[in-house]
């Protein structure tokens, strides 16, 4: 059996090790799902988590906010969409609805610039010049039609020992648009793409294109209600599956012998199993910092400003443009995506710690949204190693979307049932009789 112990990533493995034939026990120390990563509601248990003083007033009701702590958007398309991927695949998607995220916008200069991808935003846009202009529409075509199988799109590059300065240099690009080209569609946290071939960097402006070009209006998509109906719709596909769920219980001990799991102890119950799958927070020991983050959320009652006024929105401030190591990221929902009050916005600011004044990092997100509720920050770990017989998933980092996420889940599934998961071979079927990847032996402790 496996016992699992945590967040939105524990429950997304839950119900995927339980279709792998495994048993598993999923505790939580928490009343709720989601751990670290939960949906709060209503607004007065935000303000009793952050211990902020008095009770909201002029928020509307309570019961109409749902204020993820650690929001991410998920890409609609492309080979990357590895969670979307998952959500059709286990027929999660049945369980929610999603919309489209109304704007992604770039921070230069001390204002917000729509991201331009389309014709007509790049023909309007102010984020560059004339020929700059010129070239990046032959940037974007390039990429466009790259077909990785296809040496004749390569325009005498080689995808695999060309890097992505020498692409940039190739079309003539400024710094301002590379600036932009490299964060905000490629979506590195830093420059190390730079030296780096440049395959990787094509397939991911690509994915952005594709999935922009599905709705229109931006590449991300993100739950009706909140993320917490993602862990919820895991819940129930778990349940079918036959998972076990202990909300409100503590874990007191991690019994081992010769080196092995053998149990957790909680409440003065002991339960066996052969693998254990947590969170950091359930086993510090066994981790190590390798860095933090910082998170501020903001309940607004103003759309950010140079957003054409959008309900949701996605925004990154470029490292360069504040001469820092990594990004600062944005990312707003509203009443638009029944998260909030009609007329109200959760706006959350994040960004990786780079010194011992964190609250000061942030400020240039900030310097677009008031007022501020509270700020927290999170630690990102290292998980255990290949032969812990404790598995122990990664921290969320500062970004706003899934791919680190879905990239450790499928690192540990990998891990923990010694073969990849394959999506396409999964039926609606399978599910209900547990036959999907059969032969597994039931180990897993969640």
């Amino acid at each position: 059996s496996t016992i699992n112990r945590g967040r939105d990533t524990e429950c997304i493995l839950s119900g995927l090790l339980s279709i792998c034939g495994k048993k598993v026990l999923h505790i939580d120390r928490n009343p709720y799902s989601g751990g670290e990563s939960a949906s709060i509601s209503p607004l007065e248990e935000l303000y009793k988590r952050f211990q902020f003083p008095g009770n909201p007033k002029g928020m509307g009701q309570g019961k109409e906010w749902n204020v993820d702590l650690i929001p991410k958007f998920l890409l609609s398309s492309g080979d990357w969409r590895q969670l979307v991927k998952m959500l059709l695949c286990t027929e999660v998607m049945r369980y929610l609805d999603f919309k489209v995220v109304e704007g992604s916008y770039v921070y230069k200069g001390g204002k917000v610039h729509k991201l331009p991808v389309t014709e007509a935003e790049i023909h309007s846009s102010d984020l560059m010049g004339m020929f700059d202009k010129r070239r990046f529409r032959k940037l974007l075509l390039f990429i466009r039609n790259f077909e990785e199988q296809d040496p004749r799109t390569y325009q005498d590059m080689n995808p695999n020992r060309t890097t992505m300065r020498e692409v940039f240099h190739h079309f003539d690009l400024g710094c301002d648009v590379v600036e932009f080209t490299g964060h905000a569609l490629g979506l590195h946290c830093n420059d190390d793409y730079l030296d780096e071939p440049c395959l990787q960097t094509i397939k991911r402006i690509k994915l952005y294109v594709e999935s922009l070009a599905r709705y229109g209006h931006s590449p991300y998509l993100y739950p009706v209600y909140g993320l917490g109906e993602l862990a919820q719709g895991f819940i129930r596909l778990s349940a079918l599956n036959g998972v076990t769920y202990m909300l409100n219980h503590q874990v007191d001990d991690i019994i081992m012998d010769n080196g092995r799991v053998v149990a957790v102890e909680s409440q003065g119950e002991t339960f066996h199993c052969k693998q254990l799958l947590c969170d950091p927070s359930y086993a510090p020991s066994r981790v190590k910092r390798v860095g933090q983050v910082i998170r501020v959320i903001c309940l607004l009652n103003h759309p950010i400003r140079n957003t054409d006024d959008a309900g949701s929105c996605h925004i990154i401030i470029p490292l360069a443009q504040l001469n820092r190591k990594s990004d600062i990221y944005i990312c707003m929902v509203s009443y638009t995506h029944n998260v909030a009050p009609d007329g109200k916005y959760i706006a959350v600011v994040s960004t990786t710690v780079e010194t011992s004044n964190p609250e000061k990092e942030v400020q240039p997100g900030l310097a677009l949204l008031e007022p501020v509720i509270q700020k927290y920050d999170t630690p990102d770990l290292s998980p255990g190693l290949d032969s812990d017989p404790i598995f122990v998933s990664r921290s969320y980092d500062a970004t706003t979307h899934f791919e680190t996420e879905c990239k450790d889940i499928n690192d540990l599934l990998w891990r923990m049932t010694g073969s990849e998961f394959i999506f396409e071979d999964f039926h609606r079927e399978w599910i209900k009789k547990d036959k999907f990847h059969k032969g597994h032996e039931n180990t897993t402790a969640v």
